[in-house]
């Protein structure tokens, strides 16, 4: 069982940055498979960037460049860093993980993780 615990959000302007957090238990956060994932009220969640086993970065079409994946393993912890934020941002973000082994060459689809964080809201003004 891997516990997810997702902060950093909060309400912002437009052109702001956040960097969101997410807290893993564990002891092998290293070959984790993550992942971010959005939801706005009255929208499916969509994917926004994720990180295999070995490191690699995927990102949807519709980040358009401003979000970046990153992790720290000596924290447990994986970072979305959300640049020039907008208004169509504004939504819940949620952590997933899953603990076996993947290798990733496109954004993985929701059915790829088994835990899921409770969320962190991301509300951005004009």
């Amino acid at each position: 069982q891997v516990q997810l615990v997702e902060s950093g959000g909060g309400s912002v302007q437009a052109g702001r940055s956040l960097r969101l957090s997410c807290a893993a238990s564990g002891d092998t956060f290293s070959t984790y498979c993550m992942g971010w994932f959005r939801q706005a009220p009255g929208k499916e969640r969509e994917g926004v960037a994720s990180m295999d086993s070995y490191g690699r970065a995927t990102y949807t079409d519709s980040t358009k460049g401003r979000f970046t994946i990153s992790k720290d393993n000596a924290k447990n912890t994986l970072y979305l860093r959300i640049n020039n934020l907008q208004p169509e941002d504004t939504a819940m973000y949620y952590c997933a993980a899953r603990e076996s082994r993947c290798s990733w060459l496109v954004f993985p689809p929701t059915t790829q993780f088994d835990y899921w964080g409770q969320g962190t809201q991301v509300t951005v003004s004009s």
